[in-house]
This record gives C-alpha cells, sequence and structure tokens, in this order.
C-alpha cells in the first residue's frame, strides 16, 4: 500500500507542477502580446486588429504545419462541422469584443468582460452538468468585485454597443467551452486541436479582417505606412501569439473555460500593475489597489474551494436500468400450452 500512496502522491506533484507551468506560461504570452500590441496600436498607429489576429493565426499555422513535418503532432480526426462551428463562434468573440470596444464606454467593456464567467458557469451547469459549491460561487463574485473596482469607471450604455457587448460575452463563452469539449470528446491535444482550427481562422480573418477593421477605424491597412519598427512589432506580436493561442488551448483543457476565466483575471491584475510602471502612475490610486487585493483573495479562495470534494464536480446523468424480461423455462412453456 506504502509504494501506491507515494505514486500517488509523485503523479500529483507532477500535475501540479504542470499546471503551475501552463499557467505561467499563460499569463506571460498573454501580458507580453497587450503590451507589445498596446505599443504597436498606440505608438505606431497599427490600429488594425482583427487584421492583425489573422496574422496571429497564420504564424501559429505555420508553427502547426512545421512540428506536424517534423512528426511531433500526429494525425487526428475532428469533423468538419466541428471545426467549423468552433471557427464561427472564434471569429465573432474576435470580433465582437473589437465593435464592443469601439462602441461602449471602457467601463461598460469592462464589465461585460466580466459578465463571461457568470456565462461560462451557464454553459456548465447546463451543458455538462457542472454543480458549483455555495464556497466556489462566493470565491467567484469576490473575483467578480475586486477586478470591477479595478477597471470599471465610467459605465454608459447604448442600443448597439449593448448588442456588439452581448455578442461578444456570448461567442466567447461558447468557443472557450468548446475548446473543453472537444478536446474532451474527441481525445485532441491542445497541438492537435490548433492543427485543425488555426488555418480556417487564419484563412478567414485575413480575408474579412481588412474590411471589418476599416468599417471600425476608417483606415485601409495597405495604405498602412509600414517602417522596419513597426514590422518588428508585427512579427514580435505573431511570435509572442503563437504562445498565447497554444497556451490558452493547453489551459482550458487541463481545467475548463470557467476556471481560465476566474484565474485569467490575474492577467487583468498584471497588466494594471506594468502599465503603472511603464506607462505612469497617474491611475494608481488607493481603490484600485484595494480591488487588486480583493481579486486576488478571490482568485486564492477559488483555486482552494473548487479543488475541494463537491467544490466543483461534473454530476453523471442518472443511468436508466432497463428491465430484463424474464426468460421462460421449458417447463413453465409446457405449463402455458
Amino acid at each position: 500500500m506504502r509504494p501506491k500512496k507515494m505514486s500517488m502522491a509523485v503523479k500529483d506533484e507532477k500535475k501540479m507542477a504542470v499546471d503551475v507551468a501552463a499557467w505561467a506560461f499563460n499569463i506571460v504570452t498573454s501580458v507580453g502580446i497587450i503590451i507589445v500590441n498596446k505599443a504597436l496600436m498606440a505608438t505606431y498607429g497599427f490600429s488594425f486588429a482583427t487584421t492583425l489576429t489573422g496574422m496571429h493565426f497564420a504564424t501559429t499555422t505555420l508553427m502547426v504545419f512545421f512540428l506536424k513535418w517534423l512528426g511531433h503532432i500526429q494525425n487526428s480526426q475532428l469533423p468538419w462541422s466541428e471545426r467549423l462551428k468552433f471557427v464561427l463562434f472564434a471569429n465573432f468573440s474576435i470580433v465582437g469584443m473589437n465593435v464592443s470596444l469601439m462602441w461602449n464606454s471602457v467601463g461598460f467593456y469592462q464589465i461585460a468582460k466580466l459578465s463571461m464567467i457568470p456565462v461560462s458557469c451557464f454553459l456548465e451547469i447546463v451543458l455538462d452538468n457542472v454543480r458549483y459549491s455555495r464556497d466556489t460561487k462566493l470565491s467567484i463574485l469576490v473575483v467578480l468585485l475586486g477586478v470591477a473596482i479595478c477597471t470599471v469607471t465610467d459605465v454608459s450604455v447604448n442600443t448597439k454597443g449593448f448588442i456588439a457587448a452581448f455578442i461578444a460575452i456570448w461567442s466567447t463563452a461558447l468557443q472557450q467551452y468548446y475548446v473543453h469539449y472537444l478536446q474532451r470528446k474527441y481525445s485532441l491535444g491542445s497541438f492537435n486541436l490548433l492543427a485543425h482550427t488555426a488555418p480556417i481562422q487564419a484563412t478567414s480573418l485575413l480575408l474579412l479582417g481588412p474590411f471589418c477593421d476599416y468599417w471600425l477605424t476608417d483606415k485601409r491597412v495597405d495604405a498602412y505606412n509600414y517602417t522596419s519598427i513597426s514590422l518588428f512589432f508585427i512579427v514580435l506580436s505573431c511570435t509572442i501569439a503563437i504562445g498565447t493561442n497554444l497556451s490558452q488551448f493547453i489551459c482550458i483543457g487541463r481545467f475548463t473555460a470557467v476556471t481560465f476565466q476566474v484565474l485569467g483575471h490575474m492577467k487583468t491584475i498584471l497588466v494594471l500593475i506594468l502599465g503603472f510602471l511603464f506607462f505612469g502612475k497617474e491611475g494608481l490610486n488607493l481603490h484600485v489597489v484595494f480591488g487588486m487585493g480583493v481579486a486576488i483573495v478571490g482568485m486564492i479562495w477559488y483555486g482552494n474551494a473548487s479543488s475541494q470534494p463537491g467544490g466543483k464536480e461534473r454530476i453523471p446523468p442518472p443511468t436508466v436500468v432497463k428491465p430484463e424480461k424474464h426468460m421462460l423455462l421449458p417447463t413453465e412453456l409446457d405449463e402455458k400450452v
């Protein structure tokens, strides 16, 4: 019994180490790409967010094909209907977020982002029959409260902005749910799922992105004044995006969309801190620091509460036991005749 317990402990330690590494990879690449994109758009005027995302997936596709050629990614199957459904949700998420940011105040945009967690919870409850304990629910509320204190300032709502935010919220929640669902249902690794979806996303966003960006910014991507510095930032953004896309699939595959959203707000806190360090401290005040503290406490509480027995678990559907048919013995048959 002792060796068995030791092997289980070693297994748990290895899983925890991989989980921490996956989260660290996602946080570093996500925060890195936000800082690079902020410099690219704010400093060098490259405001073509949808086209840039298409470039990100094109770079990811090249990386996936290269790894496939080397033999590091095995062939796998994913029906075209599932691929198209996933890409539809993902593209609506990208465009919806960009439109929501343009048509809404920053405060309402942040509220929309926060509401993805309750929507993701709803999807898991309805589609996966997941149940949350009281502590897990309360910890999620604490995270939402903390991030809201940090980020939500002016809040103004208009009809078209609300519709854009609604589409962005649901499409993002569905896309993230689908990452976990497809990996589980078809036994796909993160690289396999990227290999199936990244080429379609790259093609569709590179074709539609320039028109979408022109509609949003009234500027043409082909008329942009490309310089060596702006090209360097574009290439750097695309390179980091490989890690961001991969780490998102790894994290959601290992955990769930809700956990990814809750703990993912650590990136929001880090972006705020780095923004204060690199771009000035005028936004740093007591209520922002207080909000950061509340959010971090909520994340720690969520990590502890959701890992407890019954903290967050999938309830299997009830098994229907079919009544066994009574087989008549030969003697019984004789009696019936």
